[in-house]
């Protein structure tokens, strides 16, 4: 079928839809929800099957869904209606949930249905869950939905359902009571409002919004009272214990401004708060909010590092990176990178460049320390390493993971290996050795010239990654203590290892690692001082969540073809 992805945003459910239905054999396009007449101007020229709408703000023109199959991906079970369905969901503690595919009409959310499925809910941030359980469920039930399109079969009549029309929520409504709430309540209120909107709160006299909020299990003090810091989170106690609060997004006269690391946000009024050292990537300890947990078995080190929304600042690279040193000091043969379970890396920390007195310099400082972590990974000669990607990856984030030996990847992640998009940025991480050295030269340009998402199965045949396996995390994990397991072993570990060594040694003497680097960075630094502001422009718009003017020329693909005969005014 040809399908028009109509998004606000295209965000990770867009994208993961993208792939999954250009694999299926869908001819695809993309258009942004920028304006009505934009719409009907991409459907008039596109002439699409069905347009598909997994991630909107606004309603579709009525001019296009009267003449038009146009498919709604509400992020509920049927019979729930509203913009804020995980919100709520979260709040209310349901112990199952569900994705609705239905098609639109005059009143949100109350069409006809196509296809629906359930799944568990986890005690998790509404980030996290819209990633994983929500996309997952999209998937398969768009999958469903289309199929019974396209053989002809008519949609179910929409009914009430448990929980019906759900309001946007206030941030009245989601206002934590320090001295009422207890640590499970206050959780359940962060976590509804990750991502997108926050919850308002004051600290030291200031406003902000709260994100990232996890238990603590140890520590405790006065009711609301902020009691610690630890590598830029800060902690508040509440009426039975203590939340850590990782990310705040300050608010001047009713404006938000931008989300950035809690402790960089308070300034120096979080130095004045006692530090909690984090020991957790010692081996065996797993203490509170832990960004770098460390464990081993069977001569096997797991590394993860599950950095908020997979950015990765300049400390917390060092920190990372030292953590890696440490688990090279092991007696063991095996390092596995693990990431986190949303993702495994995006790259430089934008945020924290925006937030920087000068974001050149701090952008230079943060590409230095990713290129070090990537060294130290490229150059281990005493383990074998893997990377095992739970979960999606971008720009500098798939390269870093393509320092390691093997790669492996959950059959529902989404590779973005390019740059260009943060204003033509030209990247590091070793990328001009790695990605040829996999896939070939002509392949590597092919590739970031792109600029389009790619799935594990496309990652694979490519040669990006070695194999992937799913559908959930458990047949995930299990490939990769195999394929540790493996390479552990005597006969193997020796043989692979000895072949890095010479792999390594050959590439080294034929061009330095240092060469790739120097030539990389020369290129980075026209980027982050030259007199083209792209990449400035671009982080600022990214980070300040600015609007889509239009939509780009590498997803709408009925713009390069030119557009068809059919106007616009056909639809209005």
């Amino acid at each position: 079928m040809r399908i028009l992805l109509l998004v606000h945003g295209f965000n990770s459910l867009s994208q993961r839809l993208f792939v999954e239905l250009q694999r299926d054999g869908h001819e695809l396009s993309v258009e942004f929800d920028i304006h009505d007449d934009v719409t009907r101007e991409a459907v008039a020229s596109f002439r699409p099957d069905v347009l598909l709408a997994p991630f909107l703000k606004r309603a579709i023109p009525a001019s296009v869904w009267q003449r038009l199959p146009c498919l709604i991906v509400h992020p509920g079970p049927p019979g729930d209606r509203g913009p804020a369905a995980l919100d709520w969901a979260i709040l209310h503690s349901v112990d199952t949930w569900g994705v609705t595919v239905l098609q639109a009409e005059a009143a949100m959310d109350s069409g006809p249905v196509w296809a629906s499925s359930e799944f568990t809910m986890r005690h998790a941030r509404k980030s996290s869950l819209y990633r994983r359980e929500v996309t997952e469920a999209a998937v398969e039930t768009v999958r469903q939905a289309l199929a019974r399109l396209e053989a002809g079969e008519r949609p179910a009549t929409a009914h009430a359902g448990a929980h019906g029309w759900q309001p946007a929520l206030r941030q009245l409504q989601r206002a934590i009571d320090w001295q009422q709430d207890d640590t499970a309540t206050v959780l359940r209120k962060l976590h509804a409002a990750d991502g997108f909107p926050g919850v308002e709160d004051v600290l030291l006299g200031r406003s902000f919004r709260l994100f990232d909020g996890h238990r603590e299990q140890r520590l405790a003090g006065r009711s609301g009272s902020l009691i610690a810091r630890r590598h830029g989170a800060i902690c508040r106690a509440t009426r039975d214990g203590a939340v850590w609060i990782g990310q705040l997004q300050p608010v001047e006269d009713g404006r938000c401004s931008f989300k950035r690391p809690a402790a960089v946000a308070l300034g120096q009024l979080a130095q004045d708060l006692p530090l909690c050292e984090d020991d957790s990537a010692a081996l065996g300890n797993d203490a509170g909010l832990s960004e770098i947990r460390y464990e081993e078995r069977d001569r096997i080190g797991y590394l993860h590092f599950d950095f908020y929304n997979g950015a990765m600042s300049t400390a917390q690279c060092e920190r990372l990176r030292a953590a890696y040193a440490r688990a090279r000091r092991r007696p063991t043969r095996i390092i596995v990178l693990m990431g986190g379970g949303d993702f495994w890396s995006n790259g430089m920390h934008l945020h924290c460049i925006e937030a920087a007195a000068s974001a050149a310099d701090a952008s230079w400082e943060n590409i230095n320390a990713i290129d070090d972590l990537a060294q130290d990974i490229l150059c281990t000669d005493t383990h074998l390493t893997i990377a095992a990607l739970q979960g999606n990856a971008a720009a500098g984030g798939v390269f870093l993971a393509l320092a390691a030996d093997l790669v492996l990847a959950h059959s529902g992640v989404v590779l973005n290996p390019h740059y260009r998009n943060m204003g033509n940025l030209y990247g590091s991480e070793y990328w001009t050795y790695l990605l040829p050295s996999r896939i070939g030269a002509e392949r590597a340009q092919a590739l970031m010239a792109g600029r389009l998402p790619i799935g594990a199965a496309e990652a694979q045949s490519l040669g990006l990654v070695d194999a992937h396996a799913g559908p959930d995390m458990a047949a995930f994990r299990a490939l990769v203590e195999s394929r540790a397991a493996t390479l552990a072993a005597e006969e193997s570990f020796a043989r692979e290892l000895a072949e890095k060594r010479a792999r390594r040694a050959r590439d080294e003497y034929v061009h330095p690692l240092s060469d790739y680097r120097s030539a990389e960075l020369e290129r980075m630094r026209l980027n982050f001082y030259g007199f083209d502001p792209s990449y400035h422009v671009a982080r600022y718009r990214f980070v300040h969540r600015a609007p889509a003017a239009w939509t780009p020329l590498h997803l709408a693909r009925h713009r390069q073809l030119g557009g068809a005969d059919l106007g616009a005014a056909a639809y209005r």
